[in-house]
């Protein structure tokens, strides 16, 4: 039996991909899964859910546009409205990812391109919920494609010399999937063991963010260093910003599909 590779591993293995076989997910494999999603929604508040064999969502003119073929399974990212959700659905999303990967499945983070009428019918959001976005998933036909990085000084800001830790964070999150590859976010070292991430503005930065900090967490290890805030911003009576508050990237990994379909990451 070959050996389930780690986090790390499965970041760095990790691309987009669009085009599965037509082929089952092995039980265990949707077992495994389903318990990563249960302990994700425990813990964030979110409502993620997933469906398998269901192949009407991606049967749409905007999914074929988006070069997305044989797609029967998903995982609908969905939670409570508030400030955060975004950057929730991008931490939790990815880390759910992440482990299909450690499985030996592939996904893609689909913002537009699939049919939100036709997911409704196998999902309702709960009052005050709203579907962000989903994760298609299956045995991909290819492990998808990497794709050029912006450089660490363009991503960080570190004063003095870079901490091993931080380094290592950084390789991770240059590896995370963002809007069409936009990678609009930075990472500061704020202290000895502090460090704040900041969304830099772009189309669907916000899940970009949550993607990326989980990144960070998985290559610099949270016994390294904590999250600082970042400050509250106001500009003409307008509140921007965010604290704390998303393939190429995901919900990235679209517009993705259909703004631009040689995204993904």
């Amino acid at each position: 039996m070959t050996e389930m590779m780690n986090e790390r591993e499965a970041i760095e293995s990790r691309h987009a991909v669009r085009e599965y076989y037509d082929r089952k997910i092995e039980p265990e494999a949707l077992e495994d899964l389903q318990r990563e999603i249960s302990r994700c929604n425990e813990e964030s508040g979110l409502n993620m859910q997933l469906v398998t064999e269901e192949p009407r969502a991606f049967d749409s003119f905007m999914a074929h546009y988006g070069k997305f073929s044989n797609v029967r399974n998903y995982i609908i990212l969905a939670g409570k409205k508030s400030l955060d959700l975004q950057e929730k659905v991008g931490y939790y999303g990815e880390r759910v990812a992440i482990r299909a990967q450690m499985l030996g499945l592939n996904t893609c983070w689909v913002a537009l391109t699939f049919s939100r009428r036709k997911v409704k019918k196998f999902f309702r959001p709960a009052s005050g919920e709203k579907i962000v976005c989903v994760l298609a998933l299956g045995y991909g036909t290819s492990r998808g494609l990497s794709h050029k990085s912006r450089t660490h000084s363009e991503l960080c800001s570190v004063q003095g010399d870079m901490p091993v830790w931080f380094k290592e964070g950084m390789t991770c999150s240059m590896l995370a999937p963002t809007a069409m590859n936009q990678q609009k976010f930075r990472l500061t070292l704020t202290g000895p063991h502090s460090v704040r991430a900041e969304a830099t503005g772009g189309l669907y930065s916000k899940i970009d963010l949550g993607i990326v900090k989980y990144h960070f967490e998985v290559g610099a290890g949270l016994e390294n260093f904590q999250w600082d805030a970042v400050p509250e911003k106001k500009t003409a009576g307008k509140r921007s910003g965010t604290a704390i508050s998303a393939e190429s990237g995901p919900g990235s990994e679209e517009v993705l599909a259909a703004a631009s379909a040689s995204a993904g990451k």
